[in-house]
């Protein structure tokens, strides 16, 4: 693409016949009062409903705006990065198409780009939902506090601004899972966040249930941590210095002429464990590594693309 557009706002969408039309209004207004150079990728994860339709006549009326079509459902960490990489901007907003990312963040986000911010995410001040949805969330932030590589900004979604630099750096991992605001802390890129109330939905249904954000936080927790393979090493420790503990309570009771056989079991019960934890813990740093090196598989498959340019 010989020009390529300032800002690219790329919305992920499922299912959003209801808001899609909205928020490309909404997107557009907003960015017009910063920027004459834009445009705006929907990269659609197999809706059931009109949203593709809807999507293709907008493009048709307006030449900004571009549709991904994935040939099935690959998924919410999958499906929004494929999108983020198809971006032609200099800079790349990625947001979703529900209005719980607010549109009013974005001429303030490409004000803090063009100051020489490389990253500015939204960041909700408050998550209101059910008691149980709030326990999860809560565990998995402290899971990626306590087992991390690198720390996660809680309450970012990935609402933000990407400077190229960014996208780039992140794309060269070929993340086969790539949980996209972990990656952005692990680029080392600055980071500065804005907070903003989450409205409700505008309209439609959430695709997030119980299941789809438990199975997101696992796929985050291990995409983001390595130390987690490690585990079993310092479970293998553990046991160790109580198998040790015990061989010595059976050397005690030889000397004293106590029984040995509770003391044996007991160091034979934890030997065992102790060598099965280790060997796991080696595995899994084998597994670690292996990761490391076989990066290098698409993250969606496009069905069909619409108002991409040659060359885009």
């Amino acid at each position: 693409m010989t020009n390529p557009p300032e800002v690219t706002v790329v919305i992920a969408c499922r299912n959003e016949e209801d808001n899609a039309e909205a928020i490309a209004a909404a997107v557009i207004a907003q960015l017009e009062t910063v920027t004459e150079s834009f445009d705006i990728i929907f990269i659609d994860n197999q809706s059931q409903d009109r949203t593709v339709e809807i999507i293709r006549g907008l493009s048709t009326r307006d030449r900004r705006i571009r549709l991904i079509i994935n040939t099935r459902n690959f998924g919410q960490m999958r499906s929004p990065t494929h999108g983020i990489y198809q971006a032609g901007g200099r800079a790349v907003i990625s947001m979703c198409a529900d209005f719980q990312d607010s549109p009013a963040l974005l001429p303030e986000f490409v004000r803090r780009w063009r100051d020489g911010v490389d990253i500015v995410l939204g960041v909700r001040e408050s998550e209101k939902s059910g008691v149980i949805l709030s326990f999860m969330r809560n565990l998995s932030y402290g899971l990626q506090k306590r087992f991390g590589d690198y720390p996660i900004i809680p309450n970012a979604t990935g609402f933000g601004i990407y400077d190229r630099r960014v996208v780039d750096a992140i794309r060269a991992l070929n993340e086969p899972e790539p949980f996209f605001r972990g990656l952005l802390v692990e680029t080392g890129f600055r980071i500065e966040t804005i907070s903003f109330k989450r409205p409700p939905r505008a309209g439609g249904r959430s695709n997030n249930n119980f299941f789809t954000l438990l199975d997101f936080a696992l796929n985050g927790l291990a995409g983001s941590s390595k130390k987690l393979l490690r585990a079993p090493l310092y479970v293998a420790f553990f046991i160790g210095l109580l198998t040790a503990f015990s061989l010595m309570g059976t050397v005690y009771a030889l000397l004293t002429g106590h029984s040995v056989q509770l003391w044996l079991l007991a160091g034979m019960i934890e030997g065992q464990f102790c060598l099965l934890f280790l060997f796991l813990g080696l595995l899994g740093t084998q597994v670690a590594l292996v990761s490391e090196r076989t990066r290098n598989q698409p993250l969606v498959l496009e069905r069909e693309r619409v108002n991409f340019p040659p060359g885009y």
